[in-house]
């Protein structure tokens, strides 16, 4: 346990680590990069790639999810998005794409308030179906309950409910809490949940029968949650505290093991290569994939922390496009700051610490190396 830090007098805090905080150390043995396997499998599913396309409409379309799949990754499709609410969303996403900055959050809460179509569900999960590719979708845990039997008919592969933050203990006096361990057990398809940030939320999460835990919330670009709500963590530490969480629960269920998902906070090869560092079995990332050619944002980004009626703690951003899924994927890149081929450069990070395996890469040594010490 890292030792506390006297923030004042009445408060003190552990001292936690962002992925910019800390570099991974090369080993005497390095390795030739075509020899390196970056393959994940969870449940009966694998993948070529570790990496997770997050839930976000300016990045994931069903044809999109297909193109991801095509090229040996997992893209989740928001069921609370705009592919669920609009019969063709295309003319919504490029008037999105045109909004002025003072406007954008207010019409991205217009256009949301339309309602989710329970027979778009379905159909926008058998169009990915039918490609050939694994269907990963996603509901928040407040439409979990009113929406997950139209998900699971349509046959979805993995159920992915993802919010800001989510504990297996909600309390509300308003509605039934979502009990995440009954319906996960009685769910036939293995389910991915989060985020969270901390050890003791992790193994919660983990007892419910999870297949998959996602790490982090207000970390990605487009989040504005720590200034809205004051509430981060930064993502090294909480991989790494939930990482010795599913290490405890391994011993504690004797042999389960549920994947941890970085979720956030990456936004170059560089940070995804520190993620499995700090322990993860995958990543999940969006704004790498907003600067494609062929994503549904056209080279904006935004969350559906954004639209929130409420709350917004999230924001239109503008990144522009670099390149297409495969070449931010697969490379050749033309750029040197680690937005295009991000599997080539985790490839090349494994290979230079001496690692042929990710979850051997998991052991890697790493140093505290803020930035501006190594720049």
């Amino acid at each position: 346990m890292a030792a506390e830090v006297e923030i004042g007098r009445g408060k003190s805090g552990r001292r936690a680590y962002a992925f910019d905080d800390i570099g991974i150390v090369p080993s005497r043995r390095t390795r030739d990069p075509e020899e390196v396997s970056v393959a994940w499998q969870i449940d009966a599913y694998r993948f070529e790639i570790p990496l997770v396309v997050a839930p976000m409409d300016s990045v994931v379309s069903p044809a999109t999810a297909i193109a991801v799949g095509r090229l040996g990754g997992l893209a989740v499709l928001d069921l609370e998005g705009l592919w669920t609410r609009y019969e063709n969303p295309e003319p919504l996403l490029a008037e999105i794409a045109s909004l002025d900055g003072a406007g954008a959050t207010r019409r991205l809460q217009e256009i949301y308030t339309e309602p989710i179509k329970e027979e778009l569900i379905g159909r926008r999960i058998e169009e990915i179906r039918d490609a050939g590719v694994t269907v990963a979708a996603r509901l928040s845990p407040q439409r979990t309950a009113q929406f997950h039997k139209a998900v699971i008919d349509a046959g979805v592969d993995l159920f992915v409910i993802r919010g800001t933050t989510v504990s297996a203990e909600h309390v509300s006096g308003r509605a039934e809490p979502l009990n995440l361990k009954q319906f996960i057990y009685d769910l036939d398809v293995p389910v991915i949940v989060g985020g969270c940030s901390t050890y003791t939320a992790a193994l919660h999460l983990m007892r419910t029968g999870a297949a998959g835990v996602l790490v982090g919330f207000g970390g990605g670009s487009g989040h504005t949650t720590r200034t809205v709500l004051g509430v981060a963590v930064p993502m090294a530490t909480a991989v790494a505290d939930v990482a010795a969480a599913r290490r405890d629960y391994l011993d504690e269920s004797g042999g389960r093991y549920v994947h941890v998902i970085a979720d956030g906070g990456m936004v170059n090869s560089g940070d995804i290569a520190k993620a499995f560092a700090c322990g993860s079995d995958a990543v999940m990332v969006g704004s790498p994939f907003a600067r494609a050619t062929e994503a549904p944002g056209r080279g904006y980004h935004w969350g559906s922390e954004a639209h929130h009626g409420d709350v917004p703690r999230g924001t239109r951003i503008e990144l522009g496009t670099i390149g297409t899924m495969e070449q931010i994927l697969h490379g050749p890149s033309h750029v040197a700051d680690g937005s295009m081929n991000l599997i080539g450069a985790l490839r090349r990070a494994m290979a230079t610490a001496g690692y042929t395996e990710l979850k051997e890469f998991q052991r890697v040594q790493v140093v505290v190396a803020p930035r501006a010490a190594t720049d």
